[in-house]
């Protein structure tokens, strides 16, 4: 039964009783061009259908769906206001060199604007810090010191030695040198 049904998909033969001829050239190639265009057009509108509808279920309510990235200070490049704590001073060390090279540095600590419990932990903080700061200049070379890249580099180190290992209760945020010599 299912022999005897003829869907005209061959499109270069016809049955006409066992005297069969073959419709070769342009004639034959316009229809199955057609043919398989409309299958192309079919098959993107199902697959935009799905799309659609896939989309409408997944929001509920049928209205695009919006991802919201928060606009940081990272990715904007914008840096945020801090409050500078400037009362460390002016600290004096010598480098690992040999011959040592002398250091004298200044250091500013930035913490959040009006943020009370850092201003307040830094300032019962101070000596540790000073004394981590001497330290710290006084374990690198003349070569770590020079250059605004390793000045960089020094910035977030301390920043990250500072929060980790001195202050409990309260970050910095940066930190700056408003003096970075060093004497040979």
């Amino acid at each position: 039964m299912a022999d005897d049904e003829d869907l005209g998909l061959d499109d270069n033969l016809e049955d006409d009783g066992g005297k069969t001829k073959k419709r070769g050239g342009a004639g034959g190639f316009l229809p199955s061009l057609l043919k398989w265009v409309a299958i192309g057009v079919g098959a993107i509108i199902l697959i935009v259908v799905v799309v659609i509808i896939t989309m409408n279920i997944m929001n509920k309510n049928g209205s695009g769906t919006v991802s919201v990235v928060p606009a940081t200070s990272q990715y904007t490049g914008k840096t945020e206001s801090l409050d500078w704590y400037q009362s460390i001073g002016s600290i004096s060390t010598s480098t690992v060199d040999n011959p040592p090279a002398s250091v004298i540095v200044e250091v500013v600590l930035g913490y959040k604007t009006d943020d009370k419990t850092a201003s307040t932990e830094i300032t019962k903080r101070q000596i540790e810090i000073k004394n981590f700061l001497r330290q710290y200049f006084s374990s690198k070379s003349k070569s770590q010191l020079k250059g605004v890249q390793n000045e960089k580099k020094l910035s977030m180190e301390i920043r990250n030695s500072i929060n980790d290992d001195i202050l409990q209760n309260s970050k910095i945020r940066d930190v700056l040198f408003l003096q970075l010599n060093v004497v040979e």
